[in-house]
């Protein structure tokens, strides 16, 4: 667009979301230097140049029952960004996961004539598949990093281009910290990493019984993957218990690890590309879980089954995530070399399936090829 500068609108709602929304304004601004962008995100969408309208945390809220009881807040904010978005006025909007959230900004934009390019579309194969439609309706341009969607979408008359998986983008740019055991005073006992999540309810509901694990390997060190965007009182459980707690050094730790306990969600793609075997876990409110079954449609919840189509990794979800079945199964892991031979054969097949092209790269290629 000779004559002036582009101005793009790029919206993530949660840690993952933020880091590829910058990975990809990275991309941007190295193929088109001039280019502006303000919306909404974190920390490192604003060390990426995005100038923060709204920080996604003071937002964000998951399941069910929190997301009733927040809906005033989550509505508050989602007038903020529309208007925010027409004094802006972008040449286009990046909408990147957060599907809730980002549905009601597409429909928004759509109907003030506002380009719309999603990056990371809503898992509608998972559950309301009937919100594809709302999908085809309200996106110009969706860009898929999970190899299974671009078919599920053809079925809703849907042209989605698969760009490959930003999780590569981020590990490649990962350099491991040469003195990491003495940086965090860490002993050379084995390394069972612990990842609760990067949500305070989450790390609430998780970290109980990854705490309580420990206990039974007095033979191996159970160490915490935090992050320094929740309170440090989120944590106080593990200090009170004597594990150790890492802020901000997840992919070190994941270097150094022989097994981990991981919260369903990115992280346990990303334990699987460092090929850590793995039990992935997760629990919910009581009415959250309730509607969440009836509502989901899938075999599985990690994306590493997801992605394999069969499981790779043990899911230990609500009822079944107790102190015994992860005794059971981290047993498994550590001292029976077929069973870990399996899970690493599974991660090999992930890692084919996905490819290794550039995702934030492919998709700004893709996003500047319709701007200009």
């Amino acid at each position: 667009m000779p004559g002036k500068s582009l101005k793009l609108y790029i919206i993530s709602g949660e840690r993952s979301g933020d880091m590829h929304a910058s990975n990809l304004v990275l991309a941007l601004k190295h193929k088109k230097p001039s280019i502006e962008v303000r919306g909404m995100g974190g920390k490192f969408s604003k060390e990426a140049g995005v100038e923060l309208a709204v920080d996604y945390a003071e937002v964000a809220l998951m399941g069910f029952l929190e997301v009733v009881l927040g809906f005033r807040k989550v509505l508050k904010y989602l007038n903020l960004v529309k208007k925010d978005i027409l004094q802006y006025r972008p040449d286009g909007i990046i909408l990147v996961d957060y599907g809730g959230f980002n549905m009601k900004i597409a429909e928004f934009a759509k109907g003030h004539g506002i380009p719309v390019h999603y990056y990371i579309p809503p898992k509608v194969w998972a559950w309301n598949q009937k919100r594809a439609f709302k999908l085809r309706k309200f996106t110009d341009h969706v860009y898929s990093i999970l190899p299974f969607e671009p078919a599920f979408f053809k079925t809703y008359e849907m042209d989605v281009n698969y760009v490959g998986n930003p999780l590569f983008d981020e590990i490649k740019k990962f350099t491991p910290h040469d003195f990491f055991f003495q940086k965090n005073e860490i002993n050379y006992q084995p390394i069972i990493a612990l990842l609760p999540g990067s949500r305070t309810q989450e790390v609430k509901a998780m970290l109980d019984k990854m705490i309580a694990l420990s206990s039974s390997f007095p033979q191996a060190q159970f160490v915490i993957a935090a992050v320094d965007t929740l309170d440090e009182s989120v944590y106080a459980p593990a200090i009170r218990a004597g594990l150790k707690v890492v802020y901000n050094q997840t992919y070190d730790l994941l270097s150094h690890a022989v097994a981990a306990v991981v919260t369903s969600g990115t992280a346990t793609l990303e334990t699987a590309l460092f090929r850590v075997p793995q039990i992935v876990v997760y629990e919910t409110s009581p009415v959250t879980y309730f509607f969440a079954k009836r509502l989901v449609k899938i075999d599985f919840i990690s994306l590493v089954n997801l992605i394999a189509e069969k499981e790779v990794v043990k899911e230990l979800i609500q009822d079944d995530f107790s102190i015994e079945n992860l005794k059971k199964e981290l047993n498994l892991i550590l001292s029976n070399p077929v069973y870990k031979g399996q899970v690493l054969q599974g991660y090999n097949l992930i890692k084919e399936r996905l490819g290794e092209t550039s995702a934030s790269e492919n998709t700004a290629d893709l996003i500047l090829n319709t701007l200009n």
